[in-house]
């Protein structure tokens, strides 16, 4: 029996598969440059978000939602999305949105010059940039994920994070790109800051996932542990 779930799942899958196939063939600002629309994390994000809902509709159909007080076994499809919601999906999703409107209500020339406004409909702007973090936070209340220890969950958001970094860099060095305009106007130890920051935020947005799930699901974690214990 398909649960209930796929009632969210599926037309939040649909809203971003659309926007990610629009801004994919019907939106070529960013092809005609060095590294395409893989150097900006907006696009990256999108993909990301997209697969996990995606995961999420899958699960739904021929996976489990199994919580800490419930006997069966969790199906890989369960452990892939858990994993992948807890190390990336979440703290990357809230990143960028928190991350772009921050800077876009202090300048927002440095991550959304007015002239983008001509060329990407204001809907897309909003799924790439707002609709994720409601969608992420129904997500957290409506099904449990299993996280993984939390040294293994940071370094594992934090080697993708600098993976990334390592990308725009090079981008940078490679084509006198700078992908965000913010970069290109600080100094380079000003940079180097901002980048600190930006990393100790993520860890703080990991912790967040993990807090929100803690706070949803404690009571079901304290059933399974009596469980284990009698």
């Amino acid at each position: 029996m398909v649960p209930k779930t796929i009632l969210f799942y599926l037309p939040v899958y649909v809203v971003q598969v659309y926007g990610l196939a629009w801004d994919t063939f019907l939106l070529p600002l960013g092809w005609d440059t060095y590294g395409g629309k893989f150097k900006y994390l907006t696009f990256i994000n999108m993909i990301i978000q997209t697969v996990y809902f995606g995961l999420c509709v899958a699960n739904d159909f021929s996976g489990t939602n199994v919580r800490p007080s419930d006997k069966r076994q969790r199906s890989r499809l369960q452990r892939w999305r858990d994993n992948f919601l807890a190390t990336v999906v979440f703290p990357l999703g809230m990143f960028v949105v928190l991350s772009f409107w921050g800077i876009y209500a202090v300048d927002r020339e440095l991550v959304y010059p007015k002239e983008l406004d001509k060329i990407i409909p204001a809907w897309l702007n909003h799924i790439m940039h707002t609709t994720i973090l409601p969608f992420l936070l129904v997500d957290k209340f409506l099904v449990y994920h299993q996280y993984p220890s939390r040294k293994s969950g940071i370094i594992t958001l934090l080697s993708l994070a600098l993976i990334y970094l390592v990308w725009i860099l090079w981008v940078a060095y490679y084509a006198n790109i700078w992908v965000y305009p913010i970069l290109k106007v600080l100094s380079p130890h000003q940079k180097a800051v901002f980048i600190m920051v930006m990393l100790v935020f993520f860890i703080f947005l990991y912790l967040v996932g993990e807090f929100l799930n803690k706070t949803l699901w404690g009571k079901e974690k304290n059933i399974a542990k009596k469980e284990k214990s009698s």
